[in-house]
């Protein structure tokens, strides 16, 4: 590790300090009630003594939204291939995936729990659906966005279509399918939740985070709510900081995008 990511870290982790003692000085100068705005060590002493029901909600939620966002990315790449292989089938269907991003998460939730019932399953198929479009998008950008020259040469030495995309037109795509995927891992978390504050849980008493914050705002337990909102921020930061590592893996080696960047 260089001196400059120490620094970083160092400095990030200052920052966050910061925040922390500026965030207890608000409650303690303002005598806030905890059940208002607890401090921060109101919070950690609510995450610990919770930390098991905390675990397994956050197991669940992650279970159900790595479940979509897994299937989101094997769909969407499928048919951004389609749509690079057929154009007049792109310019046909694209808009319309398009659609996916403009309807409300909250308005589709209901009714995928109508159909599959309550549970991990349709969660899962929730935070599927609202992961799917930015997929598509990006991925459909990258395979289109070959440069034709490349393309003819290709077509010189007598190369099949499929040769062509999956020896040209998929490696010029994948910067653009891991920004989708970057983008879909942080809504991922946020369509599990959604699809939970809907489905509820199969189990009384057992349920993913957006369950376990109906129960905490219910009784009005604000510290182990803030709590739930901590494990789900860090739920889509690990989610964001696999990508870009499986992001670095595939690319440092030849991409630009993702060599380390030299002092000029």
């Amino acid at each position: 590790m260089t001196k400059r990511s120490l620094l970083t870290i160092f400095n990030s982790v200052i920052v966050f300090a910061c925040l922390l003692g500026i965030w207890q000085a608000v409650v303690s100068l303002n005598r806030l009630p905890p059940y208002i705005l607890p401090g921060p060590f109101a919070v950690l002493r609510a995450m610990h003594g919770r930390l098991p029901s905390l675990l397994n909600s956050l197991f669940i939620t992650t279970e159900e939204a790595a479940g979509g966002l897994a299937a989101s990315i094997v769909v969407g790449v499928a048919v951004a291939m389609v749509f690079a292989q057929w154009r007049w089938l792109r310019q046909v269907l694209y808009p319309y995936t398009i659609l996916l991003q403009t309807v409300p998460i909250v308005a589709i939730a209901p009714l995928v729990i109508n159909w599959a019932g309550a549970g991990i399953l349709s969660v899962t198929i929730v935070t599927f659906i609202i992961s799917l479009a930015p997929i598509i998008a990006n991925t459909t950008q990258g395979l289109v966005s070959v440069d034709e020259n490349l393309v003819h040469l290709f077509l010189m030495y007598k190369a099949t279509p499929l040769q062509i995309l999956y020896r040209l037109r998929l490696p010029n795509a994948l910067p653009n399918l891991f920004t989708g995927i970057r983008i879909s891992a942080g809504i991922s978390v946020i369509g599990g939740i959604t699809g939970e504050l809907f489905a509820g849980s199969t189990r009384v008493g057992e349920g993913g985070l957006g369950y376990a914050i109906i129960y905490a705002s219910n009784q009005m337990e604000t510290g182990y709510l803030f709590a739930l909102v901590f494990a789900a921020t860090v739920l889509g930061f690990s989610f964001f900081f696999i990508v870009m590592f499986f992001e670095w893996l595939a690319l440092h080696n030849w991409h630009e995008s993702s060599r380390p960047q030299t002092a000029e």
